[in-house]
Protein backbone atom coordinates (compact mmCIF):
# COMPACT_ATOMS: atom_id res chain seq x y z
CA UNK A 1 0.00 0.00 0.00
CA UNK A 2 2.96 2.31 0.79
CA UNK A 3 4.22 1.73 -3.05
CA UNK A 4 0.45 2.82 -4.41
CA UNK A 5 0.96 6.11 -2.54
CA UNK A 6 5.06 6.85 -3.93
CA UNK A 7 3.35 6.01 -7.30
CA UNK A 8 1.11 9.31 -7.03
CA UNK A 9 2.72 12.72 -7.57
CA UNK A 10 3.68 14.98 -4.70
CA UNK A 11 1.36 18.22 -4.47
CA UNK A 12 3.07 21.06 -5.49
CA UNK A 13 3.54 24.97 -5.04
CA UNK A 14 0.49 24.98 -8.34
CA UNK A 15 -1.64 22.30 -6.43
CA UNK A 16 -1.36 24.72 -2.58
CA UNK A 17 -2.05 27.88 -4.74
CA UNK A 18 -4.92 26.47 -6.08
CA UNK A 19 -5.79 25.27 -2.51
CA UNK A 20 -5.53 28.99 -1.50
CA UNK A 21 -8.40 29.78 -3.97
CA UNK A 22 -10.65 27.12 -2.70
CA UNK A 23 -10.10 27.67 1.33
CA UNK A 24 -10.75 31.40 0.60
CA UNK A 25 -14.64 30.30 -1.03
CA UNK A 26 -15.56 27.87 1.19
CA UNK A 27 -14.09 30.01 4.23
CA UNK A 28 -16.52 33.04 2.60
CA UNK A 29 -19.57 30.67 2.18
CA UNK A 30 -19.52 29.88 6.13
CA UNK A 31 -18.83 33.24 7.37
CA UNK A 32 -22.25 34.54 5.02
CA UNK A 33 -23.94 31.79 7.28
CA UNK A 34 -23.24 33.39 10.34
CA UNK A 35 -22.06 37.16 9.84
CA UNK A 36 -25.60 38.07 9.97
CA UNK A 37 -26.26 37.30 13.52
CA UNK A 38 -24.57 40.79 14.57
CA UNK A 39 -26.38 42.66 12.29
CA UNK A 40 -29.72 42.04 13.53
CA UNK A 41 -30.58 44.41 16.18
CA UNK A 42 -29.15 47.20 13.46
CA UNK A 43 -31.35 45.76 10.39
CA UNK A 44 -34.48 45.02 12.78
CA UNK A 45 -33.98 49.00 13.57
CA UNK A 46 -33.57 50.03 10.02
CA UNK A 47 -36.05 47.44 8.04
CA UNK A 48 -38.65 46.53 10.93
CA UNK A 49 -39.04 42.65 10.23
CA UNK A 50 -41.09 40.31 12.38
CA UNK A 51 -39.85 37.76 14.49
CA UNK A 52 -40.53 35.20 11.74
CA UNK A 53 -38.76 37.36 9.42
CA UNK A 54 -36.03 37.86 11.28
CA UNK A 55 -35.72 33.64 11.50
CA UNK A 56 -36.28 33.30 8.19
CA UNK A 57 -33.93 36.03 7.25
CA UNK A 58 -31.33 34.02 9.22
CA UNK A 59 -31.91 30.08 7.49
CA UNK A 60 -33.02 31.00 4.51
CA UNK A 61 -29.73 30.79 3.23
CA UNK A 62 -28.94 27.31 4.61
CA UNK A 63 -31.94 26.14 3.54
CA UNK A 64 -31.56 27.11 -0.03
CA UNK A 65 -27.89 25.95 0.13
CA UNK A 66 -28.81 22.58 1.83
CA UNK A 67 -31.27 21.94 -0.81
CA UNK A 68 -29.49 22.75 -3.73
CA UNK A 69 -26.01 21.09 -2.62
CA UNK A 70 -26.15 17.40 -4.41
CA UNK A 71 -28.02 19.26 -6.99
CA UNK A 72 -25.15 21.35 -8.40
CA UNK A 73 -22.59 18.33 -7.65
CA UNK A 74 -24.16 17.11 -10.54
CA UNK A 75 -24.19 19.90 -12.61
CA UNK A 76 -20.52 20.50 -11.52
CA UNK A 77 -19.76 16.92 -12.82
CA UNK A 78 -21.09 17.65 -16.09
CA UNK A 79 -20.42 21.11 -17.53
CA UNK A 80 -17.07 21.64 -15.10
CA UNK A 81 -16.58 22.05 -11.78
CA UNK A 82 -14.20 25.33 -12.26
CA UNK A 83 -16.65 26.84 -14.43
CA UNK A 84 -19.35 26.04 -12.22
CA UNK A 85 -17.90 27.57 -9.42
CA UNK A 86 -17.01 31.04 -11.54
CA UNK A 87 -20.49 31.31 -12.36
CA UNK A 88 -21.69 30.77 -8.99
CA UNK A 89 -18.75 33.17 -6.98
CA UNK A 90 -20.04 35.97 -9.82
CA UNK A 91 -23.99 35.25 -8.93
CA UNK A 92 -22.55 34.98 -5.49
CA UNK A 93 -21.17 38.70 -5.23
CA UNK A 94 -24.72 40.16 -7.36
CA UNK A 95 -26.58 38.30 -4.87
CA UNK A 96 -24.66 40.32 -1.64
CA UNK A 97 -24.83 43.88 -3.31
CA UNK A 98 -29.06 43.05 -3.36
CA UNK A 99 -28.89 42.17 0.03
CA UNK A 100 -26.26 44.75 0.98
CA UNK A 101 -29.10 47.86 0.08
CA UNK A 102 -32.43 45.55 0.49
CA UNK A 103 -35.13 48.55 1.32
CA UNK A 104 -37.45 45.81 3.31
CA UNK A 105 -37.40 42.45 4.89
CA UNK A 106 -39.43 40.42 2.01
CA UNK A 107 -36.21 41.80 -0.36
CA UNK A 108 -33.86 40.72 2.01
CA UNK A 109 -35.13 37.28 2.22
CA UNK A 110 -35.19 36.88 -1.32
CA UNK A 111 -31.78 38.39 -1.48
CA UNK A 112 -30.07 35.58 1.13
CA UNK A 113 -32.04 33.20 -0.64
CA UNK A 114 -29.90 33.87 -3.99
CA UNK A 115 -27.26 33.71 -1.87
CA UNK A 116 -28.07 30.32 -0.95
CA UNK A 117 -28.29 29.14 -4.55
CA UNK A 118 -24.91 30.82 -5.82
CA UNK A 119 -23.27 29.08 -2.57
CA UNK A 120 -24.80 25.43 -3.91
CA UNK A 121 -22.64 25.99 -6.68
CA UNK A 122 -19.51 27.08 -5.15
CA UNK A 123 -19.41 24.29 -2.19
CA UNK A 124 -19.59 21.05 -4.22
CA UNK A 125 -17.15 22.30 -6.53
CA UNK A 126 -14.42 23.16 -4.11
CA UNK A 127 -14.34 19.80 -2.75
CA UNK A 128 -14.74 17.97 -6.15
CA UNK A 129 -11.98 19.91 -7.27
CA UNK A 130 -9.39 19.68 -4.33
CA UNK A 131 -9.76 15.41 -5.12
CA UNK A 132 -8.65 16.07 -9.22
CA UNK A 133 -5.41 18.11 -8.02
CA UNK A 134 -4.33 16.27 -5.30
CA UNK A 135 -3.86 12.78 -6.17
CA UNK A 136 -1.48 11.41 -3.28
CA UNK A 137 -3.66 10.09 -0.37
CA UNK A 138 -1.32 12.21 2.14
CA UNK A 139 -1.55 15.47 0.71
CA UNK A 140 -5.75 14.77 -0.57
CA UNK A 141 -6.46 14.29 3.28
CA UNK A 142 -4.09 16.55 4.77
CA UNK A 143 -6.13 19.24 1.47
CA UNK A 144 -9.82 17.92 2.49
CA UNK A 145 -8.68 18.61 6.85
CA UNK A 146 -7.51 22.42 5.67
CA UNK A 147 -10.61 22.68 3.77
CA UNK A 148 -12.49 21.23 6.72
CA UNK A 149 -11.23 23.89 8.88
CA UNK A 150 -11.51 26.96 6.78
CA UNK A 151 -15.38 26.15 6.66
CA UNK A 152 -15.41 25.35 10.44
CA UNK A 153 -13.45 28.50 11.16
CA UNK A 154 -15.50 30.59 8.71
CA UNK A 155 -18.41 30.36 10.42
CA UNK A 156 -16.98 30.98 13.98
CA UNK A 157 -15.25 33.88 12.78
CA UNK A 158 -18.13 35.06 11.27
CA UNK A 159 -19.98 37.09 14.01
CA UNK A 160 -16.62 38.61 14.57
CA UNK A 161 -16.56 40.07 11.41
CA UNK A 162 -19.80 41.37 11.32
CA UNK A 163 -19.41 43.20 14.69
CA UNK A 164 -15.93 44.75 13.54
CA UNK A 165 -17.97 46.27 10.07
CA UNK A 166 -21.21 47.31 12.25
CA UNK A 167 -18.68 49.56 14.43
CA UNK A 168 -18.04 52.10 11.53
CA UNK A 169 -20.77 51.03 8.90
CA UNK A 170 -24.64 49.87 8.40
CA UNK A 171 -26.09 46.51 8.42
CA UNK A 172 -25.53 45.94 4.80
CA UNK A 173 -21.77 46.13 4.60
CA UNK A 174 -21.92 42.57 6.35
CA UNK A 175 -23.08 41.53 2.70
CA UNK A 176 -21.37 44.11 0.72
CA UNK A 177 -17.49 43.31 2.17
CA UNK A 178 -18.51 40.02 -0.12
CA UNK A 179 -18.36 41.68 -3.42
CA UNK A 180 -14.48 42.32 -3.04
CA UNK A 181 -13.81 39.21 -2.06
CA UNK A 182 -15.56 37.13 -4.85
CA UNK A 183 -13.77 39.75 -7.29
CA UNK A 184 -10.46 37.86 -5.76
CA UNK A 185 -11.54 34.58 -6.06
CA UNK A 186 -12.46 35.14 -9.33
CA UNK A 187 -9.50 36.44 -10.81
CA UNK A 188 -7.16 33.84 -8.59
CA UNK A 189 -9.14 31.08 -9.73
CA UNK A 190 -9.11 31.39 -13.39
CA UNK A 191 -5.84 31.57 -13.51
CA UNK A 192 -4.89 28.93 -10.56
CA UNK A 193 -7.53 26.52 -10.87
CA UNK A 194 -7.56 23.35 -13.45
CA UNK A 195 -10.82 22.56 -15.15
CA UNK A 196 -12.33 19.27 -15.01
CA UNK A 197 -15.65 17.00 -15.40
CA UNK A 198 -16.44 13.72 -14.84
CA UNK A 199 -17.19 11.82 -18.34
CA UNK A 200 -19.10 9.22 -17.45
CA UNK A 201 -21.64 11.79 -15.41
CA UNK A 202 -25.27 10.83 -15.82
CA UNK A 203 -28.24 13.21 -16.16
CA UNK A 204 -29.65 15.72 -13.65
CA UNK A 205 -32.90 14.80 -12.37
CA UNK A 206 -34.44 18.18 -12.05
CA UNK A 207 -37.82 16.10 -10.29
CA UNK A 208 -35.46 14.92 -7.84
CA UNK A 209 -34.20 18.53 -7.14
CA UNK A 210 -37.24 19.90 -6.56
CA UNK A 211 -38.17 17.16 -4.32
CA UNK A 212 -35.25 17.53 -2.23
CA UNK A 213 -36.33 21.37 -1.60
CA UNK A 214 -40.24 20.62 -1.08
CA UNK A 215 -38.73 18.41 1.73
CA UNK A 216 -36.95 20.33 3.14
CA UNK A 217 -38.55 23.80 3.33
CA UNK A 218 -42.16 22.84 4.26
CA UNK A 219 -41.36 20.90 7.47
CA UNK A 220 -39.12 23.14 8.93
CA UNK A 221 -41.99 26.21 8.06
CA UNK A 222 -43.96 24.02 10.06
CA UNK A 223 -42.11 23.11 12.73
CA UNK A 224 -41.53 27.26 12.84
CA UNK A 225 -44.77 27.88 12.89
CA UNK A 226 -46.38 25.74 14.94
CA UNK A 227 -43.95 26.91 17.89
CA UNK A 228 -44.39 30.45 16.91
CA UNK A 229 -48.33 30.59 16.16
CA UNK A 230 -49.48 27.46 17.25
CA UNK A 231 -50.86 24.77 14.99
CA UNK A 232 -53.08 25.69 12.35
CA UNK A 233 -54.26 24.13 8.61
CA UNK A 234 -50.98 25.98 7.45
CA UNK A 235 -48.88 24.11 9.49
CA UNK A 236 -50.37 20.38 8.70
CA UNK A 237 -50.71 21.70 5.20
CA UNK A 238 -46.84 21.98 5.05
CA UNK A 239 -46.44 18.82 7.18
CA UNK A 240 -48.02 16.85 4.51
CA UNK A 241 -46.72 18.54 1.58
CA UNK A 242 -42.88 18.07 2.72
CA UNK A 243 -43.56 14.05 4.20
CA UNK A 244 -44.82 13.91 0.83
CA UNK A 245 -42.06 15.12 -1.28
CA UNK A 246 -39.83 13.32 0.46
CA UNK A 247 -41.47 10.11 0.33
CA UNK A 248 -41.77 10.37 -3.24
CA UNK A 249 -37.74 11.96 -2.74
CA UNK A 250 -36.58 8.50 -1.49
CA UNK A 251 -38.92 6.17 -3.59
CA UNK A 252 -37.56 7.97 -6.60
CA UNK A 253 -33.56 7.80 -5.31
CA UNK A 254 -33.82 3.96 -4.98
CA UNK A 255 -35.17 3.60 -8.98
CA UNK A 256 -32.58 5.82 -10.43
CA UNK A 257 -29.59 4.57 -12.39
CA UNK A 258 -28.05 7.83 -11.31
CA UNK A 259 -29.13 9.04 -8.30
CA UNK A 260 -29.09 12.55 -6.44
CA UNK A 261 -28.49 11.09 -3.09
CA UNK A 262 -27.21 7.81 -2.42
CA UNK A 263 -29.46 5.76 -0.27
CA UNK A 264 -28.26 2.86 0.02
CA UNK A 265 -25.43 4.31 1.96
CA UNK A 266 -27.71 5.03 5.39
CA UNK A 267 -27.86 1.06 5.25
CA UNK A 268 -23.71 1.36 6.44
CA UNK A 269 -24.33 1.78 10.47
CA UNK A 270 -21.45 3.71 10.84
CA UNK A 271 -22.41 6.30 7.23
CA UNK A 272 -25.85 6.78 9.59
CA UNK A 273 -24.22 7.57 12.77
CA UNK A 274 -21.28 9.91 11.55
CA UNK A 275 -24.27 11.76 9.49
CA UNK A 276 -26.65 12.03 12.65
CA UNK A 277 -24.08 13.02 14.83
CA UNK A 278 -22.48 15.75 12.66
CA UNK A 279 -25.96 16.98 11.67
CA UNK A 280 -27.28 17.04 15.53
CA UNK A 281 -24.19 18.98 16.69
CA UNK A 282 -24.36 21.77 13.88
CA UNK A 283 -28.14 22.09 14.73
CA UNK A 284 -27.62 22.49 18.54
CA UNK A 285 -24.49 25.02 18.04
CA UNK A 286 -25.27 27.38 15.36
CA UNK A 287 -29.03 27.26 16.43
CA UNK A 288 -27.98 28.83 19.89
CA UNK A 289 -24.84 31.23 18.29
CA UNK A 290 -27.61 32.70 16.32
CA UNK A 291 -29.38 34.38 19.42
CA UNK A 292 -26.83 34.34 21.76
CA UNK A 293 -25.31 37.11 19.58
CA UNK A 294 -28.37 39.73 20.22
CA UNK A 295 -28.03 38.38 23.68
CA UNK A 296 -25.18 39.82 23.84
CA UNK A 297 -25.67 43.15 22.53
CA UNK A 298 -29.15 43.06 23.77
CA UNK A 299 -29.31 42.20 27.04
CA UNK A 300 -25.48 42.36 27.94
CA UNK A 301 -25.25 45.52 26.05
CA UNK A 302 -22.06 44.59 24.18
CA UNK A 303 -21.55 46.86 20.97
CA UNK A 304 -21.45 44.50 18.02
CA UNK A 305 -17.28 44.35 18.06
CA UNK A 306 -17.06 43.32 21.29
CA UNK A 307 -20.15 40.69 21.53
CA UNK A 308 -17.62 39.46 18.64
CA UNK A 309 -15.21 39.57 20.95
CA UNK A 310 -16.43 37.87 23.41
CA UNK A 311 -17.49 34.64 21.41
CA UNK A 312 -13.71 34.46 20.08
CA UNK A 313 -13.16 31.61 22.89
CA UNK A 314 -15.35 29.08 21.12
CA UNK A 315 -13.46 29.95 17.72
CA UNK A 316 -10.21 30.05 19.14
CA UNK A 317 -10.89 26.69 21.06
CA UNK A 318 -12.31 25.02 18.05
CA UNK A 319 -9.28 26.04 16.02
CA UNK A 320 -6.98 24.37 18.65
CA UNK A 321 -8.70 20.78 17.69
CA UNK A 322 -6.55 20.28 15.54
CA UNK A 323 -3.53 19.76 17.87
CA UNK A 324 -6.09 17.52 19.75
CA UNK A 325 -7.24 15.03 16.82
CA UNK A 326 -4.55 12.88 16.62
CA UNK A 327 -4.35 12.12 20.11
CA UNK A 328 -8.18 11.77 20.80
CA UNK A 329 -7.88 9.04 17.64
CA UNK A 330 -4.96 6.87 18.79
CA UNK A 331 -6.36 6.42 23.04
CA UNK A 332 -9.78 6.40 22.27
CA UNK A 333 -11.20 5.80 18.09
CA UNK A 334 -12.95 7.57 15.86
CA UNK A 335 -16.50 6.77 16.92
CA UNK A 336 -15.54 7.12 21.15
CA UNK A 337 -13.61 10.22 20.36
CA UNK A 338 -17.17 11.75 18.28
CA UNK A 339 -18.92 10.63 21.42
CA UNK A 340 -16.41 12.70 23.44
CA UNK A 341 -16.39 15.83 21.90
CA UNK A 342 -19.80 15.69 22.07
CA UNK A 343 -20.52 15.31 25.64
CA UNK A 344 -17.41 18.09 25.83
CA UNK A 345 -19.90 20.29 24.26
CA UNK A 346 -23.11 19.55 25.84
CA UNK A 347 -21.04 20.47 29.17
CA UNK A 348 -20.28 23.35 27.57
CA UNK A 349 -23.83 24.22 26.72
CA UNK A 350 -25.54 23.94 30.16
CA UNK A 351 -22.71 25.42 31.64
CA UNK A 352 -23.58 28.43 29.16
CA UNK A 353 -27.55 28.60 30.13
CA UNK A 354 -25.94 28.71 33.79
CA UNK A 355 -23.78 31.04 32.99
CA UNK A 356 -26.27 33.76 31.12
CA UNK A 357 -27.42 34.16 34.83
CA UNK A 358 -24.85 35.56 36.17
CA UNK A 359 -23.49 38.90 36.01
CA UNK A 360 -19.80 38.13 34.97
CA UNK A 361 -18.64 37.32 31.61
CA UNK A 362 -15.38 35.08 32.33
CA UNK A 363 -18.24 32.08 32.82
CA UNK A 364 -19.44 32.76 29.57
CA UNK A 365 -16.14 32.51 27.90
CA UNK A 366 -15.25 29.64 30.00
CA UNK A 367 -18.49 28.20 28.88
CA UNK A 368 -17.93 29.04 25.16
CA UNK A 369 -14.24 27.66 25.00
CA UNK A 370 -15.30 24.48 26.37
CA UNK A 371 -18.20 24.25 23.44
CA UNK A 372 -15.80 25.07 21.28
CA UNK A 373 -13.37 22.57 22.19
CA UNK A 374 -16.18 19.83 22.10
CA UNK A 375 -18.45 20.36 18.72
CA UNK A 376 -15.09 20.95 17.28
CA UNK A 377 -13.42 18.05 17.72
CA UNK A 378 -16.72 16.15 17.22
CA UNK A 379 -17.49 17.80 13.89
CA UNK A 380 -13.82 17.79 12.06
CA UNK A 381 -13.92 13.92 13.20
CA UNK A 382 -17.53 13.13 11.84
CA UNK A 383 -16.83 14.67 8.40
CA UNK A 384 -13.84 12.84 8.19
CA UNK A 385 -15.84 9.28 9.34
CA UNK A 386 -18.69 10.22 6.88
CA UNK A 387 -16.47 9.73 4.09
CA UNK A 388 -14.43 7.09 5.36
CA UNK A 389 -17.72 4.86 6.73
CA UNK A 390 -18.67 4.58 2.37
CA UNK A 391 -16.38 2.21 0.30
CA UNK A 392 -14.08 4.16 -2.01
CA UNK A 393 -15.74 3.99 -4.92
CA UNK A 394 -19.05 6.47 -3.64
CA UNK A 395 -16.72 8.54 -1.53
CA UNK A 396 -18.35 11.62 -3.98
CA UNK A 397 -21.74 10.88 -3.01
CA UNK A 398 -20.58 10.80 0.84
CA UNK A 399 -19.33 14.34 0.82
CA UNK A 400 -22.59 15.30 -0.87
CA UNK A 401 -24.94 13.77 1.80
CA UNK A 402 -22.21 15.34 4.48
CA UNK A 403 -22.18 18.91 3.40
CA UNK A 404 -25.76 19.08 3.37
CA UNK A 405 -26.46 17.59 6.62
CA UNK A 406 -24.35 20.30 7.68
CA UNK A 407 -25.81 23.02 5.98
CA UNK A 408 -29.30 21.30 6.79
CA UNK A 409 -28.01 21.42 10.29
CA UNK A 410 -27.44 24.80 10.71
CA UNK A 411 -31.15 25.65 9.15
CA UNK A 412 -32.67 23.74 11.29
CA UNK A 413 -30.65 24.96 14.39
CA UNK A 414 -32.02 28.91 13.34
CA UNK A 415 -35.52 27.57 12.45
CA UNK A 416 -36.12 25.05 15.18
CA UNK A 417 -34.54 26.33 18.24
CA UNK A 418 -34.62 29.94 17.32
CA UNK A 419 -38.51 29.49 17.01
CA UNK A 420 -38.43 27.90 20.63
CA UNK A 421 -36.44 30.73 21.95
CA UNK A 422 -39.04 33.29 20.34
CA UNK A 423 -41.75 30.86 21.60
CA UNK A 424 -39.93 30.80 25.62
CA UNK A 425 -39.81 34.69 25.32
CA UNK A 426 -43.24 35.19 24.93
CA UNK A 427 -44.43 32.57 27.31
CA UNK A 428 -42.12 34.36 30.01
CA UNK A 429 -42.69 37.94 29.15
CA UNK A 430 -45.41 39.47 31.25
CA UNK A 431 -46.32 42.94 29.84
CA UNK A 432 -48.13 45.07 32.84
CA UNK A 433 -51.65 46.30 32.62
CA UNK A 434 -52.10 49.63 31.25
CA UNK A 435 -48.60 49.64 28.98
CA UNK A 436 -48.90 51.41 25.88
CA UNK A 437 -50.63 49.11 23.11
CA UNK A 438 -47.84 49.64 20.38
CA UNK A 439 -44.90 49.21 22.97
CA UNK A 440 -46.79 45.93 24.47
CA UNK A 441 -47.32 44.76 20.61
CA UNK A 442 -43.27 45.18 20.06
CA UNK A 443 -42.19 43.80 23.41
CA UNK A 444 -44.01 40.64 22.55
CA UNK A 445 -42.59 40.40 18.98
CA UNK A 446 -39.12 40.56 20.10
CA UNK A 447 -36.30 41.45 22.70
CA UNK A 448 -34.93 43.13 19.31
CA UNK A 449 -38.44 45.01 18.64
CA UNK A 450 -38.97 45.95 22.11
CA UNK A 451 -35.38 48.05 22.63
CA UNK A 452 -36.44 49.65 19.46
CA UNK A 453 -39.96 50.80 20.56
CA UNK A 454 -38.74 51.70 23.88
CA UNK A 455 -38.16 55.01 25.25
CA UNK A 456 -34.73 55.40 27.44
CA UNK A 457 -36.28 55.90 30.58
CA UNK A 458 -38.31 52.45 30.33
CA UNK A 459 -35.86 50.36 32.24
CA UNK A 460 -38.20 48.26 33.96
CA UNK A 461 -39.74 47.05 30.85
CA UNK A 462 -36.24 46.64 29.52
CA UNK A 463 -35.63 44.64 31.97
CA UNK A 464 -39.00 42.69 32.12
CA UNK A 465 -38.17 42.12 28.16
CA UNK A 466 -34.36 41.17 29.24
CA UNK A 467 -35.30 39.00 31.89
CA UNK A 468 -37.71 36.64 29.33
CA UNK A 469 -35.13 36.86 26.78
CA UNK A 470 -32.56 34.83 28.92
CA UNK A 471 -34.85 32.98 30.19
CA UNK A 472 -35.40 31.91 27.13
CA UNK A 473 -32.01 31.42 25.98
CA UNK A 474 -31.05 29.26 29.17
CA UNK A 475 -33.72 27.26 28.07
CA UNK A 476 -32.74 26.74 24.89
CA UNK A 477 -29.22 25.82 25.71
CA UNK A 478 -30.54 23.10 28.01
CA UNK A 479 -32.48 21.24 25.08
CA UNK A 480 -29.10 21.71 22.91
CA UNK A 481 -27.04 20.30 25.62
CA UNK A 482 -29.86 17.39 26.03
CA UNK A 483 -29.23 17.07 21.87
CA UNK A 484 -25.48 16.90 22.14
CA UNK A 485 -25.89 14.37 24.72
CA UNK A 486 -28.33 11.95 22.35
CA UNK A 487 -25.87 12.18 19.70
CA UNK A 488 -23.21 11.45 21.42
CA UNK A 489 -24.97 7.85 22.28
CA UNK A 490 -25.53 7.36 18.88
CA UNK A 491 -21.75 8.17 17.62
CA UNK A 492 -20.89 6.09 20.72
CA UNK A 493 -23.29 2.99 19.51
CA UNK A 494 -22.53 3.20 15.96
CA UNK A 495 -19.11 4.09 14.73
CA UNK A 496 -16.68 1.95 15.19
CA UNK A 497 -14.21 2.98 17.83
CA UNK A 498 -10.45 1.01 17.43
CA UNK A 499 -7.98 3.10 18.10
CA UNK A 500 -5.86 4.55 15.15
CA UNK A 501 -2.49 5.91 14.27
CA UNK A 502 -1.55 8.71 12.07
CA UNK A 503 0.18 6.11 10.07
CA UNK A 504 -3.07 4.05 9.91
CA UNK A 505 -5.26 7.24 9.14
CA UNK A 506 -3.00 7.58 6.00
CA UNK A 507 -3.23 4.18 5.12
CA UNK A 508 -6.95 3.94 5.14
CA UNK A 509 -7.18 6.92 2.85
Amino acid sequence: MTSNFSAEPRAGRKEWSALVVLILSVTLLAIDGTVLYMAVPALTADIAPSATQILWIGDIYSFVLAGFLVTMGNVADRIGRKRLLMIGSIAFGAASAIAAFAPNAEVLIAARALLGIAGATIMPSTLSIIRNVFHHPIDRSRAIAIWSAGAMAGGAVGPLVGGALLEHFWWGSVFLINVPVIALIVILGAKLLPESKNPDAGRIDLVSSLLSVLTIIPVVYAIKHVISDGLDATVLAALVIGLLAGFVFIRRQRQLTTPLVDISLFKIPAFSGAVASNALSIFAFFGLLFFFSQYLQLVRGFSPFWAGMAEMPATIASMLVVLLVGAALSRLGLGRAIAAGLLIGAVGLAALGLSEGLESYIWLGISLAIIGLGTGLAMTLSTDAVVSAAPPARAGAASSISETAYELGIALGIGVLGSLQTALYRSSLVVPAGTDPTVSEAMNESLASAVNALEPGDTDLLSLAQHAFTHGMQVTAYIAAVLLVLSAVIAWRLIPSTPSTKADTHVEH
